[in-house]
């Protein structure tokens, strides 16, 4: 009797260990589920910004194609399932768009047309949507990651192939860099 009662907690043990990987691991998709949320508002937002600021950003032509083709590869990327790729586009993109709100700040006259200030605002109000999204599930896949390597969890996460989710980083190390701000000019 003792042995079958020692049994049948192992086993109820083993199921609410399996229930709580599955949770975190759906957390984890939910989490990147956000991102896709956050990154497909960005999408639908930039072809109306550079649509916006054609007329005016002449000079900033190659910012614009640039921002146009990283868009394209990164959804290229989602439809692909690559992820790992959509990651890095996803952060060469980030990077093009703030090179554009720097170079909306030096055209008073487009700073000055509501309509392009209201998608600039969207836009930046999406891109700290966008790190916050990736802060949460770089938090997710931390709490389910060191769920499947800590004892006794790991043995069985090994038996069932729950694999570790890698982390959202930044992959572009001139990102990672101070920005430099001269205001001598």
């Amino acid at each position: 009797m003792i042995v079958l009662a020692i049994a049948a907690l192992f086993v109820l043990w083993i199921i609410g260990l399996f229930n709580s990987l599955v949770t975190l691991k759906n957390r984890v998709k939910e989490a990147w589920s956000d991102i896709d949320v956050q990154l497909k508002r960005r999408y639908d937002l930039i072809p109306n910004l550079i649509e916006s600021v054609k007329g005016y950003m002449s000079h900033e032509k190659s910012l614009l194609e640039t921002i146009t083709q990283y868009r394209s590869q990164a959804m290229s990327a989602k439809d692909s399932g690559d992820t790992e790729g959509r990651g890095k586009l996803e952060g060469l993109l980030s990077g093009a768009i703030g090179k554009l709100q720097v170079a909306f700040e030096a055209y008073p006259d487009l700073k000055a047309n509501q309509n392009v200030a209201q998608l600039m605002d969207e836009l930046s109000d999406t891109e700290n949507k966008i790190q916050s999204s990736r802060r949460f599930y770089n938090g997710n896949v931390r709490d389910f990651n060191t769920k499947i390597e800590r004892f006794p969890a790991n043995l069985i996460a090994g038996m069932l192939k729950f694999t570790a989710f890698k982390f959202f980083e930044v992959e572009n190390e001139v990102e990672r860099q101070n920005v430099k701000v001269d205001l001598s000019a």
